[in-house]
């Protein structure tokens, strides 16, 4: 048994609460992401399932055993480090097999499993060079090397690729997915990065100001985001907002603001919205098409076309009185649209719902599905 679970975890420095009761369980073998922006308490939450901060409150269990007291040595972890971490005097070799052999592991048992780590990191040849001698992405696979020879319960990255250029981070994320795949440990992953959590993550936990907003797969929190945060914090380019309030017109419930009259998605008059109550829409980019073919319309001026091969991106700005600023992502080449007025159309289906008020979505599916709790957040 391999999982992991938190139970109530606070952190706080002072004053300053930067982890608030977060409660998370991980399943034996998984690969868990948590996601946010920087200094939201993933990296802290991290290093309190590593030991290498204290935990204010609550409880960190590994493997079904309280850890919370427990040395960092003693917690059956392994953990790589976004700068390496690497002993500049040693070769790879000793680098990789440092913690066995302070642990009094016999040689032979220390070289068997060097060499098995080097054969599945692809580095056997470079065992003897030294890390000055390395690129960053040979540092960093032995990094994950020193890991894997301890045969650990769990792996712990902190965002270990974010050294990296933009082509190599895109290689050694397919790396991790296979290394995943083959050792099939439990695994937590720390990053900012969206495409990094999309692509490696069995489950990602979406993180912000010290609080989880979403646990879920990456589909999940792409397609069903809990509330405004998730929504605007996944997905590139961003969701597009809008603030309206509910009208009921006619038996028929429709979507208005500044230059907006919509028709509402039809499972929205099923959740018990008010005539007059104040909601925030959510758009993808995707989900819009240029033409006038669908229900819901809105005209854009395009101020910017960034064309990138199969797709554009269209950013331009809603002939309202707020003028808007919308992302729209189109097939092919759209830059015969700079600078034109165009109009853009949409299902109701397409259309995210949120509360104003608390931000929360409004989707029944959401509210019944969330697999994560937290006492300070009502989803």
């Amino acid at each position: 048994m391999s999982g992991l679970e938190l139970r109530g975890v606070v952190k706080r420095f002072g004053d300053v609460v930067v982890v608030k009761q977060l409660n998370l369980k991980v399943a034996e073998g998984e690969f868990l992401v948590l996601l946010g922006e920087s200094g939201c308490g993933k990296s802290t939450t991290l290093r309190m399932i590593a030991g290498l901060e204290e935990v204010t409150e609550g409880r960190v269990f590994i493997g079904g055993r309280d850890v919370t007291d427990t040395h960092p040595m003693d917690r059956d972890i392994a953990m790589v480090f976004q700068n390496y971490a690497l002993y500049p005097h040693m070769d790879v070799a000793k680098n990789m097999s440092f913690s066995l052999r302070i642990s009094g592991v016999a040689p032979a048992v220390v070289a068997e499993r060097v060499a098995a780590a080097a054969k599945i990191l692809n580095i056997e040849h470079i065992l003897a060079r030294k890390p000055k001698d390395l690129s960053g992405g040979q540092r960093q696979r032995v990094a994950i090397g020193r890991a894997i020879v301890r045969e650990p319960k769990v792996f712990l990255f902190d965002e270990p690729l974010s050294n990296l250029d933009a082509k190599l981070r895109s290689h050694m994320r397919a790396e991790l997915a296979v290394l995943h795949q083959r050792l099939g440990k439990t695994t937590i992953y720390v990053t900012h990065d969206q495409v990094e959590a999309m692509t490696l993550a069995t489950r990602i936990v979406v993180f912000d100001k010290g609080q989880i907003q979403q646990v879920g797969t990456p589909a999940e929190v792409f397609n069903n985001p809990a509330n405004t945060f998730v929504a605007g914090f996944i997905g590139t380019p961003s969701m597009n907002m809008f603030e309206v309030v509910a009208q009921v017109r006619n038996g028929e419930l429709r979507l208005v603001g500044d230059g907006i009259d919509w028709a509402a998605p039809q499972w929205l008059g099923a959740v018990g919205v008010k005539d007059a109550q104040p909601l925030t829409l959510g758009l993808r980019p995707q989900s819009l098409s240029a033409g006038e073919a669908l229900v819901n319309r809105f005209t854009l001026r395009a101020d910017v076309v960034e064309y990138l091969g199969t797709e554009s991106q269209v950013v331009g700005v809603t002939q309202t009185k707020d003028e808007r600023r919308i992302s729209v992502i189109v097939p092919g080449d759209a830059r015969a649209m700079h600078r034109q007025h165009v109009s853009f159309c949409f299902d109701p289906s397409a259309l995210h719902v949120f509360d104003k008020g608390s931000g929360a979505s409004l989707r029944p599916t959401i509210n019944d599905t969330l697999t994560y709790t937290n006492k300070e957040m009502t989803p």
